[in-house]
């Protein structure tokens, strides 16, 4: 069996871990379709303490809050105090936004399709050097059957061919 891996991907103000034996693995734990290992929103992790808890659960979705509840208040952005002109603003906001945001869905489904084709590939090479190997251990087994066998009709000849030559031996001794 694969050793398993440790992986992890923000979600709101949590991280997702979970103990996989593959990227692929792990975003199936996620349930997503999208490569979130290509985009770089998910991540190996390495670090004996956040990797403990997922591989005592493979498989399962572990979450942890990232940071204080203090430290996630901090991080937001400041109010902006609201006048006449902000709201002028915000309508002009509106009107850029009608303009409809690309769609990353073509992306996503091409950068999914080159991580399954190189996953493909790679098994498919892996089955060519299996193969491979197989054949070279089967060539050796046929050049130790050739040997063996040549080896011993070679003696067996060696043999007849002695004889015959005593026996034509005597028969030129004897015959005329």
């Amino acid at each position: 069996m694969r050793a398993l891996k440790v992986f992890r991907t923000p979600v709101g103000f949590h991280d997702a871990y979970v103990a996989a034996t593959s990227q692929k693995a792990a975003l199936e734990a996620w349930g997503t379709n999208h490569n979130l290992f290509a985009r770089g929103e998910a991540e190996l992790v390495e670090d004996p303490d956040l990797t403990a808890e997922p591989l005592a659960h493979p498989g399962q979705v572990i979450k942890r809050l990232r940071g204080t509840a203090e430290q996630q208040f901090a991080a937001l952005p400041a109010d902006k105090p609201r006048t006449a002109a902000g709201r002028v603003g915000s309508s002009a906001r509106t009107e850029r936004r009608k303009v409809p945001h690309p769609d990353r869905g073509p992306l996503d489904d091409a950068e999914e399709a080159l991580a399954q084709a190189g996953v493909r590939h790679a098994a498919a090479l892996d089955a060519l050097a299996r193969e491979e190997e197989a054949l070279r251990t089967r060539r050796r087994e046929a050049e130790r059957a050739r040997d063996a066998e040549l080896a011993k009709l070679g003696e067996r000849a060696d043999r007849l061919r002695e004889a015959y030559e005593r026996k034509l031996e005597q028969w030129r001794a004897g015959g005329r």
